[in-house]
């Protein structure tokens, strides 16, 4: 299978049936990742959980498996939050073509929020096992997308921009390419704002921080 689309009557079948199998909590999504990031959601089942719609785009997990940062992809049982503060137990799955590139990808979201307020005695149906913390934007725009990348890459450098240095811009750009931002249409001027450097800059030392990257890997 190249495209989602050539059985897109079955895929958008299977995510009604998980949706009306686990009831309104439990958020349904099925991505297209092979067009425009911008506009990746195809079919949605309860998007009042993240307050998204056919037509918006992916989050971040989804740009780094594009990018390539992420080998397997696939992701089982883990936590992540909304924007208004919503505690989701949430799976993602990724489908591949024949060439091994990421078509698409089906994503469950489930709200436990009000569960995990609730006694221990629902402890085993909130967690379902061992679950890792994994920070994912829920956004109804790619330029909100950009946005968490951005404050999450400072927040790992640790600085304002203010006071940053060379190095730390060139690390914060560096996060942002792992992260997949410059998949993200007009994201190097966004970038370029933030950071108070020119275009240039920017692709200077977006160059310089891969060589140095694959120096050190030379040396291991």
């Amino acid at each position: 299978m190249e495209s989602i689309r050539e059985d897109f009557e079955f895929f958008n079948d299977l995510i009604k049936g998980i949706a009306a199998q686990f009831g309104e909590q439990c958020e349904v999504v099925l991505h297209d990742l092979t067009g425009d990031y911008e506009s990746t959601i195809v079919a949605i089942e309860n998007g009042h959980i993240t307050g998204r719609k056919v037509g918006d785009p992916g989050t971040n997990l989804g740009l780094e498996i594009l990018r390539g940062s992420q080998v397997n992809g696939n992701r089982f049982n883990y936590i992540t939050q909304t924007k208004d503060g919503r505690i989701l137990r949430s799976t993602s799955l990724y489908k591949k073509n024949s060439k091994g590139a990421t078509i698409a990808a089906i994503c469950i979201n489930y709200d436990v929020t009000d569960l995990m307020m609730a006694k221990r005695t629902l402890d085993s149906l909130t967690t379902g096992g061992q679950q890792v913390e994994v920070k994912e934007s829920f956004v109804s725009n790619v330029s909100d997308l950009l946005e968490a990348l951005l404050q999450e890459a400072q927040e790992q450098v640790g600085k304002p921009v203010a006071a940053m240095t060379k190095e730390d811009k060139m690390k914060m750009i560096q996060l942002l390419d792992l992260k997949g931002a410059f998949l993200v249409k007009k994201s190097g001027e966004k970038i370029c704002s933030y950071l108070n450097i020119s275009k240039y800059t920017l692709y200077s030392y977006l160059e310089e921080s891969k060589s140095q990257t694959e120096r050190n890997e030379d040396h291991e």
